[in-house]
């Protein structure tokens, strides 16, 4: 079997499988219910310390 025909069936087949399970992890991780409090502290950074900069304490936390 040709080195050409035996990658095509394989990227036709098990990478297939593999690249459509990787997609789906990434997708329930991205919207697992335990990281809602993260991914809205992470998005409100900007609005921080609107009227006064960070202390060194706040800053680290």
């Amino acid at each position: 079997m040709e080195t050409y025909s035996f990658l095509r069936q394989f990227a036709d087949s098990w990478m297939l499988l593999f690249l459509f399970t990787f997609f789906i992890g990434v997708i329930l991780w991205a919207f697992r219910p335990w990281a809602s409090r993260s991914y809205r502290d992470t998005a409100n950074i900007p609005f921080r310390h609107e009227d006064r900069p960070a202390t060194d304490k706040e800053a680290r936390r």
